[in-house]
């Protein structure tokens, strides 16, 4: 078999957040030099094949409502920043997991997606659009809410370094979402965060790491979680807690940023031939291999958004912070309405 290890760097980013579209440039630029710096600082050791970036490292949601992230921030893909990370990723023969962007599809014409994409020397191998949107503050939209949507929600790409796979931030809270990654092919999950404060990287309420590492040890895979490291001036009204971090199978931290907002660039081995060789040796703690679905009937029901929702017109409405209100409030009612039945 061939012996797959590497180096994965997560790279935290520190940028005045964009107001409008030609402000992005200046982000992208500045990833691209994250991007060499974490070629050039591993090249002596263990070659990094692998730089991941944190959600809204191009462009954050900055905006209350759709029609103005429409106007100001949102971007078709592929454009000039996804032709920069390939032309990067050509250069270094690496792949870039782009920081996320808000895209615009003219097949979805009132739709704007938070999404990121893995980028090769070949292009864009996936697109992913956050499932899990943060409600009731953002009001971009999840796919899984389109009717008539087509597209895979947890796509994985079969890479030369391994069968890679991302969610986005709020995603990773719900752990059925990583276990579709995983039971879709991947072996390095990559997080694209921007995780704040006080839910971030330090004790008591350390979920960032908590999360990461109950995800990399539950679905038997790698976990590279980048995180946003924006001080306070740069992405208000939250403080941002860095923390990037590398996670390995068993849940081990391989390395961490320390704690708080600035750059950082966090170079860690992963060992897919390991990996392979644990999930196809091992007969305890192989989640996957034990899942007994049928077992959960909560998922036989549909809860978010609410079944109901339509009976006051919420579904119709523009997304806005009133409406994701709105229908969890509905969704909340019809959880309380089932456990009665």
């Amino acid at each position: 078999m061939e012996h797959i290890r590497y180096s994965v760097a997560a790279c935290q980013v520190d940028q005045p957040n964009p107001v409008e579209r030609r402000e992005m440039r200046r982000n992208t630029e500045r990833m691209l030099s994250l991007v060499d710096s974490a070629v050039a600082g591993a090249a002596p050791f263990l070659p990094v094949r692998l730089v991941v970036f944190p959600e809204f490292a191009h462009a954050a949601p900055v905006f209350p409502t759709l029609a103005e992230l429409r106007q100001k921030l949102a971007v078709p893909i592929p454009n000039e920043h996804t032709e920069l990370l390939q032309k990067k990723a050509r250069e270094h023969n690496i792949y870039i997991q782009s920081g996320s962007m808000l895209e615009v599809d003219p097949k979805w014409p009132t739709a704007v997606f938070n999404t990121t994409c893995l980028i090769g020397a070949e292009g864009i191998l996936y697109k992913y659009r956050k499932v899990n949107t943060w409600i009731p503050y953002e009001v971009h939209t999840s796919p899984h809410d389109l009717a008539g949507y087509d597209e895979p929600l947890f796509p994985v790409a079969d890479t030369e370094i391994g069968r890679i796979g991302c969610a986005i931030c709020y995603d990773w809270l719900f752990p059925e979402a990583i276990r579709q990654l995983a039971a879709n092919g991947a072996e390095v999950l990559l997080r694209v965060s921007a995780y704040m404060d006080p839910w971030g990287a330090t004790e008591p309420m350390d979920w960032w790491t908590l999360v990461n590492r109950c995800r990399a040890l539950e679905n038997t895979a790698y976990v590279v979680a980048a995180n946003q490291g924006a001080s306070l001036r740069h992405y208000p009204p939250y403080s941002w807690p860095g923390g990037s971090q590398v996670v390995d199978f068993d849940g081990r931290l391989l390395a961490q940023a320390s704690p708080g907002p600035g750059e950082r660039i966090v170079v860690a081995p992963v060992d897919i031939s390991a990996l392979r060789h644990e999930r196809a040796a091992r007969r305890g703690h192989h989640m996957l291999a034990h899942l007994r679905t049928e077992a959960y009937p909560v998922y036989s029901a549909h809860v978010y958004p609410p079944p109901r929702a339509a009976d006051n017109d919420a579904t119709d409405a523009p997304l806005s912070y009133e409406t994701n209100n709105e229908l969890i409030d509905e969704a909340k009612r019809e959880l309380d309405s089932s456990r009665r039945d």
